[in-house]
């Protein structure tokens, strides 16, 4: 029998998810079966699959030496580049400039030298985050931007931060701005565009209509002219839905793509300039927060900005 003592990171959960994280030599059939006889209690106590683990409760295993077994462990993320740039930090969170060309997450083409990997090689070294004392919880992104788009990007250090961040995100009460450079002059110096996007999965590509469509979801777009150069804008934009690739594909459907946008632009114009990278930057994070926020409460009015955003200056000075 071996017992374990709930901290902070893995409180707030349900004991089988604890378990399955914890326990991965565990099958889930035995975890289920030995929960129901006994043979898994909190606190001395019978407990059921749902019941919910707080800080300070005994965990009690009475099973096999072979499921607490852990093999020796390699850290994929010791491979990923120490560069990050970092916009704000404390012990619950931390903000990050994600640079074009970097992914936030793994996908098919790079597993290692991602954002995600970077952030945990950077708390690791640290010794802010130590995987081997944790049972269940690893830094989590709680936002993130397509690999050819630049900004803020919000991290999670601990699993309550990451709990109430991801409730204030799906609430709405994290309030991002862009700035963008597109293509042409916009008729109006401000608007807010409406319309319907729909996903093909396949070719990982949007399509808006103006008009509803089958299986269109809404969106809408407000933005603001911030200057207008060598027949290209600057703008700020504000989303007031969140849709895949919503900037691109909604600026591109009234004739103004993203300058070095592939994707939704125009390569020939995109040539004219020779900017390859798309100049979409999410560059302002304002914590609104209406709701109650616990421990994160102090963050709330805070708002955080990328001051230096790479293709500003360049628009200022006429470069484009």
């Amino acid at each position: 029998m071996k017992s374990f003592t709930i901290e902070k990171n893995d409180a707030n959960q349900r004991l089988d998810k604890y378990l399955t994280k914890s326990f991965p030599n565990l099958p889930k059939t035995l975890m289920y079966k030995y929960i129901r006889i006994k043979r898994i209690k909190v606190n001395g106590k019978r407990a059921e699959i749902s019941t919910r683990l707080n800080i300070g409760d005994i965990v009690d295993l009475y099973i096999n030496d072979e499921f607490f077994a852990k093999k020796e462990t390699v850290y994929d993320f010791m491979s990923a580049s120490k560069n990050i740039d970092v916009v704000y930090e404390d012990s619950n969170v931390l903000l990050l400039n994600k640079k074009v060309g970097l992914l936030c997450h793994p996908d098919d083409r790079e597993y290692v030298d991602t954002l995600i990997g970077r952030v945990k090689r950077y708390l690791y070294e640290k010794g802010e985050w130590q995987p081997e004392g944790e049972s269940s919880f690893t830094p989590a992104l709680v936002n993130r931007i397509d690999r050819n788009t630049s900004g803020i990007v919000i991290c999670a250090k601990t699993a309550e931060a990451l709990r109430i961040l991801n409730q204030k995100m799906k609430d709405r009460e994290l309030h991002k701005m862009y700035l963008c450079i597109v293509h042409g002059k916009l008729k109006k110096e401000s608007d807010t565009l409406e319309g319907y996007l729909v996903k093909d999965e396949k070719k990982n590509k949007v399509f808006v209509s103006k008009k509803p469509i089958e299986g269109g979801k809404t969106i809408r777009t407000k933005y603001k002219v911030l200057g207008y150069k060598n027949e290209m804008s600057l703008l700020e934009v504000d989303l007031l839905t969140g849709r895949t690739h919503q900037i691109r594909a909604h600026l591109a459907s009234i004739g103004h793509p993203l300058l070095g946008d592939g994707k939704y632009g125009t390569n020939a114009l995109n040539k004219k300039t020779g900017y390859k990278k798309q100049c979409l930057c999410s560059y302002k994070l304002q914590f609104d927060f209406t709701t109650d926020a616990g421990e994160l409460s102090y963050l709330n009015g805070k708002v955080f900005t990328i001051d230096n955003v790479w293709f500003k200056e360049e628009f200022i000075n006429g470069v484009l």
